[in-house]
């Protein structure tokens, strides 16, 4: 090549170069691009359910633990008679029985209603009617299910594996009539009653091997000791929050009352009284005393006629929370501050403004 051209194509080169440096910095001075468009997704609306039955307010100090505005949400239906709910708190899902159909019901926000024990309380080959499931749950220190199962006639405990750990069966040497409901104290010590609604003739079956129906506490060593054997039908049981007295709802119908008694240093019971009496509440009303629970500040929430009955720590009425329903039990979920309630063949709860105890 002549270094004429040679001469040339360096400065051409040069030039060029000259000229992309300057349109980089044309480039670098201009405005910054903007920046990427990031889509937000807003969370989803919660799920409205459909109200039933109403709030009956009594007396003022009800205002303190429902709200004036607080509504029944119907949560799901169609089950032959639920009991027992109980919140899981790892999880955060509810768990109840349905007694007839012998099966344990999972339900939990935002999922369809589900099967989660079968059976849950009758485990026999021989095929039975009547109320052969599991009644009241509670959770132990360690979160296992425990369950009162009408038919095995005891209190058991679910494994891991599925399989059940019975905790009691006999009282001196006989067995139970049908354990019903049930709460653990702090130390360990469970108590559960024993009416005969899980017996397919009830008082009158020939399978009944105990002459009453007793209130039992059963020690972490399992030693079985009869609380009270004066009761005509125990159904409900539950601890004042400083455990000095034991609530047992009475699910006779010619005698609706809330029994209390002082629980002694030694786990026994004493001071036999009536704390509240439902018979003038029965005239034109569904349901007994049944199921109950107790909040942090001694309030009761039992069921009985009308739905749930909210009773000062004096035995005061308060007011209902009436389904419509013949109403069995009830029990603190989430945070403590929603009730849930089995109502005949339904499931609901309510919003609070004070806690309860969750196991």
């Amino acid at each position: 090549m002549k270094p004429f051209c040679l001469l040339t194509v360096i400065l051409a080169g040069a030039a060029l170069v000259s000229k992309q440096s300057a349109n980089a910095q044309e480039i670098s001075s201009g405005p910054e691009p903007k920046a990427k468009r990031v889509k937000r997704y807003s969370k989803p609306a919660p799920h409205v359910y459909p109200t039933m039955g109403m709030i009956e307010r009594n007396d003022p100090a009800l205002d303190a633990l429902l709200a004036a505005d607080a509504q029944i949400e119907l949560l799901a239906s169609g089950f032959a008679w639920s009991e027992g709910p109980v919140w899981v708190r790892k999880g955060e899902y509810l768990l109840f029985s349905d007694v007839p159909r012998n099966v344990v019901f999972k339900w939990k926000e935002g999922e369809r209603t589900s099967e989660y024990l079968t059976p849950s309380g009758y485990t026999g080959s021989t095929p039975r009617t009547g109320e052969p499931g599991s009644n009241g749950l509670t959770l132990d220190s360690r979160g296992r299910l425990i369950l009162c199962q009408h038919g095995d006639r005891r209190v058991a405990r679910l494994e891991n594996d599925r399989t059940f750990t019975p905790l009691a069966r006999y009282y001196n040497y006989r067995r139970f009539n049908s354990p019903n409901d049930l709460v653990f104290k702090s130390n360990g010590d469970l108590y559960f009653t024993d009416p005969p609604y899980g017996l397919l003739g009830n008082n009158n079956d020939p399978a009944k091997e105990l002459t009453f129906n007793g209130v039992y506490r059963v020690k972490p060593d399992g030693e079985v000791t009869l609380m009270t054997r004066y009761l005509s039908f125990p159904n409900g049981i539950a601890l004042s929050p400083d455990e000095s007295t034991a609530y047992v709802a009475i699910s006779d119908p010619k005698n609706a009352v809330i029994m209390a008694y002082s629980l002694n240093f030694d786990g026994t019971f004493s001071n036999a009284r009536v704390f509240f009496d439902a018979n003038p509440l029965l005239t034109g009303r569904k349901g007994l005393p049944d199921g109950l629970k107790v909040d942090k500040a001694g309030n009761l929430f039992a069921t009985g006629p009308g739905g749930v009955l909210v009773i000062s720590p004096e035995g005061k009425l308060l007011g209902t929370i009436n389904t419509g329903e013949p109403t069995a039990n009830c029990g603190g979920g989430n945070d403590g501050a929603v009730l849930y309630n089995t109502a005949n063949d339904k499931l609901c709860r309510i919003k609070t403004t004070t806690k309860g105890k969750i196991p």
